[in-house]
């Protein structure tokens, strides 16, 4: 038996409980009734390993790395109809994020996914330079997946770059020590068990 396959140690559980009260509603979704209307309602719910209300069902039963290792958190596009239509009124979206910013702080999600590479990426870009900046966004994201990806994009780089479409060096935005004092702020926060989910 794996190991996401056996209920979650005393000690992850408390963690996780303890992550889930510091966000807004954030347990909310231990009142999911099961219905059926989040999966049935999302567009991607095809390419979900298990819909939100599965996902619901485990944590509450506390199979938190199963939750967290299956593909469901990741593959969330955060259209918000599973929000809008929840009888329950859970704002699963808001919860898809907050299971993400644990996943990733603990360390518990699937190495094969790439959209946490790509989340961190961003996040390391926006700390930077208060801003997406694709050109290293895009590097640091094929570096760390496929190399050889980076080769086969050349192309379309290149013409993006020869159309203005993508700068070599990030543009510059004004409050940009600003924005990395926020940030810092939220880190502190979050260390010390005050804050919530990025």
């Amino acid at each position: 038996m794996q190991a996401e396959n056996v209920i979650s140690s005393p000690d992850l559980q408390e963690r996780f409980w303890k992550a889930m009260k510091e966000i807004p509603d954030g347990e909310k979704f231990k009142m999911c009734i099961q219905c059926g209307t989040c999966g049935g309602s999302c567009p991607s719910s095809d390419a979900m390993e298990y819909t939100p209300r599965e996902i619901f069902a485990m944590l509450r039963a506390g199979y938190i790395e199963k939750a967290l290792m299956a593909n469901t958190i990741w593959n969330c596009v955060s259209c918000y109809l599973c929000t809008v239509r929840c009888p329950a009124e859970i704002k699963i979206t808001d919860t898809m994020y907050a299971l993400k910013t644990f996943a990733m702080n603990e360390g518990l999600y699937n190495k094969k996914f790439k959209a946490p590479i790509m989340a961190k990426a961003f996040v390391g870009n926006m700390e930077r330079y208060g801003r997406n900046f694709e050109m290293e966004l895009l590097i640091r994201y094929y570096l760390a997946t496929n190399p050889f990806g980076l080769l086969a994009m050349s192309p379309l780089g290149a013409a993006l770059f020869f159309k203005g479409r993508l700068p070599l060096l990030p543009p510059k935005i004004k409050g940009q020590e600003q924005i990395r004092k926020i940030m810092k702020a939220v880190d502190e926060m979050e260390q010390n068990g005050k804050g919530g989910a990025q």
